[in-house]
């Protein structure tokens, strides 16, 4: 495979420019600009220069910096695990459903533990949907029942069973300190532990979210920003016809 070396694009291919923002646990002064330029240095940047510098609390300030990367990657190189699936539209969606699996999809989705935030679940559940494309709730092939927030993992599961769903979507939007892993492995090892696994198509959703996060912690698919309802869509009625073998 041939070299592929790249570098963050500014304002020339490969210049290396980027932005970055980060906080400083001190008060905004000159000093407290130089501590950023030399926090950013240590990183393997050179070129610095610090833009903005604003306090946003007692003894914090928030900087916004220009600086130039010095290393490159080789992109040939690189591998990322993706969802595979062809995705489709609401209308070809819908039409699949009817005419191969003969009865409506069930969907359950919910953002677990503690989290209070819905924003990613009701974008992908709500009629309204996302961005133009409409919400599962809109699909008349699917049952698609959103939850909420703060569901425990036992509701969760609890309902998935009762609706005999085809697919459980579990979101997570807080993720200090990896509380979103330790939620998503705690559903995860409930469904093991009760030996239902099998049963559904598991789907893990939020801000950082990879596919290949995901299916490291034991789901079927992993769905993170930018994601339409018709992306999940499509890959829960692919996924549910391919194991009907149909």
């Amino acid at each position: 495979m041939t070299e592929e070396l790249i570098k963050p694009y500014g304002d020339t291919l490969n210049d290396g420019i980027v932005q970055l923002t980060f906080t400083l646990p001190v008060e905004n002064s000159p000093r407290a600009k130089k501590a950023a330029e030399a926090y950013v240095a240590q990183l393997n940047f050179e070129n610095i220069s610090v833009a903005s510098a604003e306090k946003i609390a007692e003894n914090f300030t928030m900087f916004v910096v220009y600086a130039r990367a010095i290393p490159a990657i080789d992109y040939s190189e690189i591998e990322a695990v993706e969802v595979k699936t062809e995705f489709m539209d609401f209308y070809t969606i819908n039409d699949l459903i009817k005419d191969k699996a003969n009865r409506k999809l069930n969907v359950v989705g919910a953002t677990i533990g503690t989290d209070a935030h819905t924003v990613g679940i009701d974008a992908i559940m709500n009629m309204k949907g996302y961005n133009m494309d409409y919400g599962l709730e809109r699909y008349p092939e699917i049952n698609a029942l959103n939850m909420g927030a703060q569901v425990t993992s036992e509701d969760m599961m609890e309902k998935a069973l009762e609706m005999e769903a085809d697919a459980i979507l579990v979101s997570q939007t807080v993720t200090q300190k990896d509380a979103h892993i330790r939620n998503f492995t705690e559903f995860m090892e409930l469904l093991e532990a009760e030996n239902i696994r099998h049963r559904f198509i598991v789907i893990a959703g939020g801000p950082r979210i990879t596919n290949e996060l995901a299916v490291e912690l034991g789901y079927d698919a992993g769905f993170g920003p930018g994601t339409l309802p018709s992306h999940v869509a499509s890959y829960i009625v692919n996924t549910h016809l391919k194991r009907k073998g149909k």
